[in-house]
């Protein structure tokens, strides 16, 4: 062992204390905040950058500035802005509605209660279309208390259907790995739709001429559109996610069916 080493672990049969994970949940909250602005007060302002002009907005000096603070008041509440970013996370995930489990003598209500949970996910992505672009890049955000709130709740849904531990959880991340993929898309489309300065129906219109010259060599394609054809936008994008989201319900509760 070199005299280095030595110094940093003076004791050579005691192992060195691993590096703690950078993340906002693992280290401790400041007991006593400045009076002057607090860390919740940092998160519902970065929401509501973030909702106005996207990811792209955010740093902490441009969060700072618009709070009338420099950016190193807020650094006295959050280290960084990774640590920013997996609070914001937090924070929309409180918005979500996951239903109690339902009374025991409706075997078919924790299906019920999952697609409403979908249903809220879906929306909060919506509402909050940044999201999406932040969810590889936040961290331990799984121990933010409002996202252990949702997945709590949401496992007592699967638990009551009849998943045992450890396939619960995974019947849990199936439901939500479609929900969030297919949200990621939506709200992606819906960004781009919005930059456009047009309403989806004028969006459509003017895709018109170009779609129809595409779906003339594509049968098939083009006998799918026209069963669509005509109606509303937004509705046909709730019938598309509740399609794929009943379709892995039906799996799941086929999966408890087979034991």
């Amino acid at each position: 062992m070199s005299a280095d080493e030595q110094q940093r672990n003076p004791n050579p049969t005691t192992p060195a204390a691993a590096p703690a994970v950078p993340s906002v949940w693992t280290r401790p909250r400041r007991q006593k905040e400045q009076p002057a602005l607090s860390r919740d007060q940092i998160v519902a302002a970065a929401v509501r950058l973030l909702d106005a002009e996207g990811i792209e907005a955010l740093s902490m000096r441009r969060l700072g500035s618009g709070m009338g603070s420099a950016a190193t008041s807020l650094y006295r509440h959050v280290a960084n802005k990774d640590e920013l970013i997996e609070l914001v996370v937090d924070e929309v995930y409180g918005e979500l509605e996951v239903p109690e489990v339902p009374d025991s003598g409706d075997p078919a209500g924790w299906r019920a209660a999952v697609a409403l949970s979908g249903h809220s996910l879906r929306a909060m992505g919506l509402r909050h279309p940044w999201v999406a672009s932040v969810l590889g890049q936040v961290g331990l955000a799984h121990l933010g208390p409002n996202l252990m709130n949702m997945s709590e709740r949401m496992m007592a849904l699967f638990q009551s259907a009849g998943f045992p531990p450890g396939e619960a959880d995974l019947a849990m991340k199936a439901v939500i790995s479609y929900v969030v993929g297919a949200t990621t898309s939506e709200a992606a489309y819906l960004s781009a739709l919005a930059r456009s300065g047009r309403s989806e129906q004028e969006w459509l219109e003017s895709l018109r001429p170009a779609a129809e010259q595409a779906l003339a060599e594509h049968p098939l394609l083009a006998v799918e559109h026209s069963a669509r054809e005509g109606r509303d936008p937004r509705t046909l994008r709730e019938e598309n996610f509740d399609y794929g989201l009943q379709r892995v319900l039906d799996g799941l509760e086929a999966r408890l069916g087979h034991g």
